[in-house]
């Protein structure tokens, strides 16, 4: 599973805190128990060209999608959806006390697809993870 992060760029690196949101999210997703820890990858674009509603410079946004591998319940994946939005929603929540906010959020399932990969990540985590 894939969480990718677009957020405009006129935010600051302390209120993104990307480390902390994308280790949030990961254990959300590993205590689902739907996606195993080598398979859990998060990585941010900021966007420079934008603009949003009326052009106010101070607005921001952030949009998350999840991408996830075909095989799970949709009770699964909407219990997954609502747990990864409940920690997207309590990371950014002190911005909407101080300016226009546009979060969304959406996971998509990817479509059975001829797909190669090499992957050696679990040689390298802790033991039992």
């Amino acid at each position: 599973m894939h969480f990718v992060l677009e957020y405009s760029d006129n935010i600051d690196s302390d209120t993104l805190a990307l480390q902390e949101l994308f280790a949030t999210l990961h254990d959300c997703a590993l205590s689902t128990g739907l996606f195993p820890l080598k398979g859990i990858r998060s990585r941010a674009y900021a966007c420079h060209d934008y603009r949003m509603g009326d052009g106010n410079p101070e607005h921001m946004f952030v949009h998350l999608t999840a991408l996830i591998g075909s095989g799970r319940s949709a009770e699964e994946k909407s219990l997954a959806a609502e747990a990864f939005f409940a920690v997207y929603e309590r990371h950014f929540a002190p911005c909407f006390d101080s300016r226009g906010v546009a979060l969304s959020f959406e996971m998509k399932e990817l479509e059975p697809v001829l797909k190669y990969n090499k992957n050696n990540i679990q040689d390298y985590l802790e033991a039992g993870a």
